[in-house]
């Protein structure tokens, strides 16, 4: 048994500790200066600054504003740069750089590709496009000595009546790195269950696929994904703590809903601080997150979007150390349950956590 002293966690050491993510969007993420020389590029007219440092504060001022409207208008910049080739495959590879810079040795990104045909990209081009970049930056990754593994999944938009065809597009591409789907969009008046054939079509693929719910709604999201739609993963799932009671003394009480999605270990893809921005949890102390941990869900945590949310895997990792007290045990189990829950075969997802997981925390842990 190791006598040595655990390395104290801090956001620096957080940084080195090798995570997950399951839950990050490429328009949400990219970099300030890169916005603006594509917005140059592309001839993109809309952007409210020149200068990196105010464009980011922007995002984040915007995002933090408390309307939808504002919070929305920051991806109409990000998407209304993202429409060519070259600024996929560079938007791309630089996500993967920044993720592998930040310690993330695997991350499933998603977006939703319909979004950057306004130009006239055919969808196909567009994750051809985005697949060479993730290629390019986790080469460039592993040169640096931070290597990474990139997989994608591919939103529908749930206000669109695209998603079988989003469906077929992502198992078209499974085999160059495609590993799942999703559905994205406003999920008041836009049930999921809109978009069974899709469900329906990805299961008989033997196809993986996680639902954004109970971020914006409640408890029927979450039902309806699990139970009608069959997901895999919950995106967010936050509002499964409406199914649990706490009394005064401390003793729990889970609803069936949720008893169901502990018993079956089905994932929560949680995003703190992208939660507290968009109202969906108070602040970071009182987010469900904590509870969930508690009663041992099967927790991972997230960024969302890292640009609006001007935050990391590792500041959302730091800042619940901070809240909630946290050790390396305890970021160590987040990070295996969300690579548990990876889009990837089992034999992969055993060797990243075997052989790059474990080793890296026992080194921290001492």
């Amino acid at each position: 048994m190791s006598t040595s002293n655990p390395v104290p966690v801090t956001p620096e050491t957080v940084r080195a500790a090798p995570k997950v993510l399951l839950h990050d969007h490429l328009d949400g993420g990219l970099r300030p200066a890169t916005v603006i020389e594509l917005a140059d590029a592309v001839g993109y007219p809309d952007l409210p600054t020149q200068d990196p440092a105010e464009l980011r504060t922007w995002f984040r001022t915007a995002a933090d504003s408390g309307s939808l409207v504002r919070y929305l208008e920051t991806f109409a910049h990000t998407c209304g740069v993202m429409q060519t080739q070259d600024a996929l495959v560079r938007v791309a590879a630089e996500c993967a750089e920044d993720l592998a810079a930040d310690g993330v040795v695997y991350a499933e990104v998603r977006y939703a590709p319909e979004l950057f045909s306004e130009r006239g990209l055919h969808l196909d081009t567009i994750v051809a496009a985005v697949q060479e970049g993730f290629r390019q930056g986790e080469a460039r990754a592993r040169e640096q000595g931070r290597p990474i593994r990139i997989g994608t999944l591919l939103c529908a938009m749930r206000q669109n009546a695209r998603s079988l065809e989003i469906a077929e597009l992502a198992v078209r591409h499974r085999d160059s790195g495609v590993v799942g789907f999703d559905i994205a969009g406003p999920e008041a008046g836009f049930p999921p269950t809109r978009n069974l054939d899709a469900f329906e079509y990805l299961r008989q693929q033997n196809a993986h696929f996680t639902i954004h719910a109970g971020e914006a709604f409640g408890l029927p999201s979450i039902w309806e994904a699990i139970q009608h739609c069959g997901a895999e993963r919950l995106g967010h799932g936050v509002r499964i703590v409406d199914d649990i009671k706490v009394d005064e003394d401390g003793t729990i009480h889970l609803g069936r809903l949720a008893s169901y999605v502990r018993d079956r270990r089905i994932p929560l893809e949680m995003c703190p601080s992208s939660n507290v921005q968009t109202g969906a949890a108070p602040s970071i102390a009182e987010h469900p997150i904590g509870l969930l941990t508690k009663l041992r869900f099967r927790v991972t945590v997230n960024t969302d979007n890292r640009l609006m949310s001007g935050c990391s895997p590792s500041s959302e990792m730091s800042a619940l150390v901070d809240a909630f007290g946290y050790d390396w045990a305890d970021l160590q189990w987040f990070t295996i349950n969300a690579m548990k829950s990876a889009f990837i075969g089992f034999d992969e997802r055993l060797a990243i956590i075997n052989e790059i997981i474990k080793p890296g925390y026992a080194k921290l842990i001492g």
